[in-house]
């Protein structure tokens, strides 16, 4: 089944809800969960799994990580790293919409 389609499941949320869930996030931990995004993504689009569409979309939250794990090496305070990626779990609920399926692929390559 190829993931192209509206209608409601999770898109990352999984993934951004457990960084909204730490008291504290760092460079290294969301950068890892970019490079996981990045790689579960070219491995789904590689087999069929999701669209183009679906690729570039949810690769846009990988970009977003990679961009807030630089602001976390710059220095800027949680407060605004916790608001940037609250604009991630908005993001994410919107693609959740439009790619039903997405997050439970890209999780079920999550080592337990």
């Amino acid at each position: 089944m190829m993931i192209t389609h509206l209608s409601g499941i999770y898109i990352m949320r999984t993934c951004v809800d457990q960084l909204m869930a730490l008291s504290h996030i760092n460079g290294p931990r969301l950068k890892a969960e970019a490079a996981f995004i990045s790689q579960r993504l070219e491995s789904l689009k590689y087999r069929g799994k999701i669209s183009n569409d679906a690729f570039l979309d949810a690769g846009s939250i990988q970009g977003a990580f990679e961009m807030i794990a630089n602001l976390i090496d710059m220095g800027v305070p949680q407060t605004e790293i916790f608001s940037q990626l609250k604009q991630q779990l908005e993001r994410a609920r919107k693609l959740e919409i439009k790619y039903p399926g997405l997050n439970n692929a890209i999780e079920s390559g999550r080592a337990s």
